[in-house]
């Protein structure tokens, strides 16, 4: 018997594709895809600007060859100058596409032949007519305005006008012309009315030649998106008898120029605080420019009311360069400085801050502003006193006051709020019996050899620098010997662990003489107390604090300026010093809730 082995072997074979070719596979016929179809929309978007193209330049040639087949007469503006038949503003359909046409028609006074005011004078200035059709469409995608011009000229000879002409000039705060500003004219006194949107040329002009005579007849107005607006005003009214700018006249054969100021607006970011930095809402205020649009009498062009809002913020936008007067309406509370100092200049396309320094009325008040007469720069360390019937006080410009001057509310109080309160004493003080004065606590006569109040913290609001400790009175009973009123004071920006040191910096020295200064090694703290010690050489005396202050200077206290409160209507004498300067003094009158007085030192 015979075996037969088969050795042959199974050759696989494969069928389709895998999942990684057909992945591939998807991607590159993805991408090819897109690519084809981008190409194609993008082939499609030319086409179609294309067309939109030749669509728009075969409006504007349509547009034109209407008017050059327009008697001449007829080549104008409906209600504009010249006055004709032709519509300023419309819109057109064409294959679907809404173009909006815009037609501007001037009369051009050509110097060939001289000029309307010139030498020689031309009496007949409107020589041809300048005819320009701007096409835009507003829902087409990239498609920049176009713009197709001619000239009309008459086919017969030119006769004398009867008309005037009237040029617009606008100018910017430096005096730059501005180009593309938007004029509006109007003549009301003609029937139909004149009306006229125009904008300046590249020099800031708008020339209208060939303009109907009239007595105040043409109201012009000149802006631009983000400036400012200048204008004429009617004479007569009852707001403004007397307009700076009346409305413009044109004469017969003669020229008439106006022009108008106007720039990029600004916007004030107003704030409403305390010389400590507090938050004052809802102060109301006027705010005044200087620029006026008619005399006898004055008219202010910017005169308005505003009011802060809970947060004591307020932002004033489109406001014009100018200098600015500020003044509260508040019935409880006063003006008692701005920073910058007023008036305040804005200059174009500014933000500018500005802060309102307020404090409750009590009841009168007078801010003096002091500044160097050469460059109107504010002045600080100016000693400015006041004094009058029962009435002497003296302040420094550039520095603000913590004062206290009443401890009947007892301690407990860490924080400064009820200034009638302290923080702590060590029970030996008294003051209860007579409001408004600590003194050492006595029973039938016999006080207690010494104690000690450490004040609550007074809060700066910020980095502040502090100057001097004064108190009252500034002399104490002799028998009680010296120094039986002494102060140490304390400061740092956490508002914890103080320690009360003296006029070197130690803790070991004291402050005994009204109207030290106080350590440098306080400057920049934004909190501060102060700590009273009391003593007695005898058991039947005892000395007596009435008042405590601190002088200090932050970013919160207004520069070059004082504000004196308490005042009763009445004549005071004003007296301001400073060293390398003149003197100033005079005579003020009292009469007002509240007053400013400004004052111009001239260097000696």
């Amino acid at each position: 018997m015979f075996f037969q082995t088969n050795n042959r072997r199974t050759v696989p074979h494969d069928f389709g594709f895998s999942l990684a070719e057909i992945i591939v596979g998807a991607a590159l016929f993805a991408l090819i895809a897109v690519a084809v179809y981008q190409g194609y929309a993008s082939l499609s978007v030319l086409v179609s600007a294309g067309r939109v193209k030749t669509l728009a330049a075969d409006l504007a040639n349509e547009e034109i060859e209407i008017i050059k087949n327009l008697p001449f007469e007829q080549v104008g503006i409906v209600s504009g100058i010249p006055v004709g038949v032709i519509e300023r503003d419309k819109t057109v359909n064409k294959s679907g596409f809404d173009f909006n046409v815009v037609t501007t028609v001037r009369n051009i006074d050509d110097p060939f032949d001289g000029q309307i005011g010139g030498d020689p004078n031309d009496l007949s200035p409107a020589d041809y007519k300048l005819v320009q059709v701007d096409i835009s469409c507003p829902t087409c995608r990239d498609f920049p305005t176009m713009n197709m011009s001619a000239r009309i000229s008459p086919k017969n000879l030119e006769t004398a006008s009867a008309n005037g002409a009237l040029f617009v000039k606008v100018f910017d705060a430096n005096g730059i012309p501005v180009p593309q500003a938007d004029v509006h004219i109007e003549n009301n006194q003609l029937n139909p009315a004149i009306i006229i949107d125009e904008v300046t040329n590249n020099n800031g002009e708008l020339q209208i030649v060939d303009a109907p005579p009239g007595v105040n007849a043409y109201e012009v107005t000149a802006t631009k998106s983000g400036f400012t607006t200048d204008r004429t005003y009617p004479p007569g009214a009852p707001t403004n008898p007397n307009p700076s700018k009346p409305h413009s006249t044109v004469v017969l054969q003669q020229v008439t120029q106006v022009s108008f100021l106007i720039d990029k607006t600004s916007t004030l970011n107003v704030s409403s605080i305390t010389d400590d930095c507090a938050i004052v809402p809802s102060a109301s205020f006027s705010m005044d420019g200087t620029k006026v649009i008619g005399t006898s009498p004055d008219v202010l062009k910017y005169s308005a009311t505003h009011s802060t809002d809970s947060f004591g913020s307020l932002l004033i936008p489109g406001i014009e360069w100018d200098s600015y007067l500020i003044q509260s309406l508040s019935s409880s509370l006063d003006l008692v400085g701005t920073n910058p100092v007023m008036p305040f200049s804005v200059l174009p396309d500014a933000v500018q801050d500005v802060r309102l320094i307020m404090q409750p009325k009590d009841p009168n008040t007078l801010l003096v502003v002091v500044k160097d007469l050469n460059s109107q720069l504010p002045l600080s360390d100016v000693a400015v006193t006041l004094t009058g019937t029962n009435y002497n006080q003296s302040l420094v410009t550039d520095r603000g006051f913590l004062r206290q001057t009443d401890w009947s509310g007892g301690g407990g109080q860490s924080m400064i709020g009820n200034p009638n309160q302290y923080d702590t004493s060590d029970g030996n003080v008294d003051t209860t019996t007579s409001p408004g004065e600590v003194t050492l606590f006595g029973s039938f006569g016999v006080f207690a050899p010494s104690g000690n109040l450490t004040s609550s913290t007074f809060d700066t609001g910020t980095s502040s620098d502090f100057y001097q400790i004064n108190w009252k009175p500034v002399d104490q009973p002799p028998q009680t010997g010296f120094p039986s009123a002494k102060f140490q004071v304390g400061s740092n920006n956490t508002d914890s662990q103080w320690q009360y040191d003296g006029p070197d910096g130690t803790q070991g020295t004291y402050y005994d003489v009204t109207n030290s200064n106080i350590h440098s090694s306080h400057s920049g703290h934004r909190y501060f107390r102060y700590k009273l010690f009391l003593s007695t050489a005898v058991s039947t005396s005892t000395p007596n604090i009435s008042e405590v202050s601190v002088v200090f200077t932050s970013s919160c206290i207004p520069p070059g300026q004082v504000s004196f409160s308490g005042l009763s209507d009445g004549t005071y004498t004003l007296n301001v010093t400073k060293p390398g300067y003149g003197d100033h003094q005079v005579q003020l009158n009292i009469s007002n809730s509240w007053q400013s007085y400004s004052v111009e030192l001239s260097p000696s």
